[in-house]
């Protein structure tokens, strides 16, 4: 690679260094909209923050919730939580983190205006967090407004940023650079093309290049190529072309997104249950995850992944049954059928088609409609009156906790339920869960939730896909996470 200047820090203070010797790729799909990791609410920008910056706790193993910049922590009742650092926690300048870091960054997600007059979009996965204090250099407390059995995890979603560096640089400075206390620093980034970052600490990695590569044909001939060691979101049409290749192959786990049909609850023809649940069984949706996702995804028949806490397998299925579908059309006085139209962004739309046809064979009609993407969300998503019919969608759970998915989108007024579902009992089942401490009942109140929301059925139940990524032979030490992260701790490129 041939020798690059780059401007780093307020400063501009240019750096030179040359052909590296142990370096690593990655093909990503898309860039981070930002660098600050209090003002965005994207999982890609997530990923790639993860990077450069640490959070109080993370995924371990199976998902579970281990301490990061934690060493560990303590719940001294249902609202107060201990949490001490790590004494060798560092940030990349070489100082060490600290309590007043803690506070400084929640405080900052916490306050309305804080960000130059904007408030953090993070601010909600907060929860009822009413207040971080320092209790000694090492040691940090968060306090709740109520009992909130899910804190822990919630907060393997944020990254801690130090003080001294923000007030120093300015929520303009923090958009653009970083001085993280994760494995890799930024050296140089171009929006739109490239992020290259090197490696703190001894590891057989140098430097790390995350190259934007939005267009799936790119992506997947940089890997077979060997111009990349990582590619995310491989195209299922791709694995056998990547599988075939002596020098790559492919690795995939479980997601955490969870896809829908959005059905509009709030008018005709899809406020009658029987018109939903006919939705459900006029669609083969086995037929569409062995042919179009090559049986990379789960069915589903509820809101929750399987390896989410509280799933219940038990559920109904909505089994593929076209004479049971008109039937129920017939019941809700649509003998003939009805007309509808499902909203898709340019991504979605083969899926969209897929589904349409399907749907249209057993008297649901539909023509697809592509939009861009954040119209049509914006559509769906805002509050009040509700025009669609129908939008393929998804929604992301990297908790693995209900309360993450469930609340947000079939709770009465959640910020994303685009369907305007709204059943009170479900509604108090979830607001009890939300703070039950005990987990056999917290497990018996979101089951209970799943047979409701399976019966109402405000939504066509779909899949959830595997998150799929093609890797070099060369790599080793790398797994993939369900949480979308890319663990390159232990990474090694030979």
């Amino acid at each position: 690679m041939t020798t690059r200047l780059l401007a780093l820090g307020a400063a501009g203070v240019l750096l030179c260094f040359n052909a590296w010797a142990a370096d690593m790729a990655i093909g990503f799909t898309v860039d981070a909209v930002t660098l600050d990791p209090g003002n965005y609410r994207a999982r890609d920008t997530e990923t790639l923050l993860r990077l450069m910056y640490d959070g109080m706790t993370t995924h371990g193993p199976g998902m579970k919730v281990v301490p990061e910049l934690a060493s560990g922590w303590q719940q001294r009742d249902p609202v107060n939580y201990d949490f001490t650092l790590r004494k060798d926690a560092k940030w990349h300048d070489g100082s060490s983190v600290v309590a007043d870091d803690v506070v400084f960054t929640f405080t900052r997600l916490m306050t309305p205006g804080a960000i130059n007059g904007q408030t953090s979009p993070r601010k909600d996965l907060l929860g009822p967090l009413k207040s971080v204090q320092k209790l000694d250099e090492n040691t940090v407390r968060f306090v709740l407004d109520k009992p909130w059995p899910v804190f822990p995890t919630m907060l393997t979603f944020q990254e801690v940023i130090p003080k001294a560096f923000v007030e120093k640089v300015g929520a303009a400075g923090l958009a653009t650079q970083e001085d993280g206390s994760g494995p890799f620093r930024l050296l140089e980034w171009r929006r739109g093309e490239q992020l290259v970052m090197q490696r703190v600490g001894s590891s057989c990695i140098d430097h790390l290049i995350v190259k934007v590569l939005p267009e799936n044909a790119s992506r997947v001939a940089a890997l077979l190529a060997g111009d990349v060691d990582i590619v995310n979101e491989l195209p299922v049409d791709a694995i056998r072309q990547v599988e075939a290749n002596a020098n790559t192959k492919v690795v995939a786990v479980n997601g955490t997104r969870s896809f829908f049909v959005a059905l509009n609850n709030t008018k005709p023809p899809f406020s009658d249950a029987r018109v939903r649940q006919a939705a459900n069984y006029a669609l083969n949706k086995q037929v569409i995850i062995d042919r179009i996702l090559r049986g990379r995804a789960t069915a589903l028949n509820g809101v929750l992944s399987p390896d989410t806490f509280g799933f219940d397998a038990s559920l109904p299925a909505y089994g593929y049954d076209v004479a049971k579908a008109k039937a129920l059309l017939a019941a809700a006085g649509h003998p003939d059928g009805i007309d509808v139209t499902l909203d898709t962004d340019g991504a979605g739309k083969d899926m969209a088609e897929a589904i349409a046809t399907l749907l249209t064979q057993a008297g649901i009609r539909t023509k697809v409609a592509v939009g861009e993407a954040t119209q049509v969300r914006a559509r769906w998503l805002t509050k009040g009156a509700r025009e669609g019919d129908m939008w393929l969608s998804s929604w992301g759970n990297g908790s693995l906790d209900p309360i993450d998915i469930f609340d947000p989108t079939l709770h009465t007024g959640g910020r994303g339920n685009s369907s305007g579902y709204s059943n009170p009992e479900v509604d108090k089942l979830l607001d009890a869960a939300d703070t039950e401490t005990d987990q056999a009942k917290r497990l018996d109140e979101y089951k209970q939730a799943q047979v409701l929301v399976n019966r109402d059925a405000p939504w066509i139940f779909l899949w959830l896909p595997q998150d799929i990524y093609g890797v070099s032979a060369r790599l080793t030490g790398f797994a993939p996470s369900p949480d979308g992260r890319l663990n390159l701790r232990d990474a090694c490129v030979k």
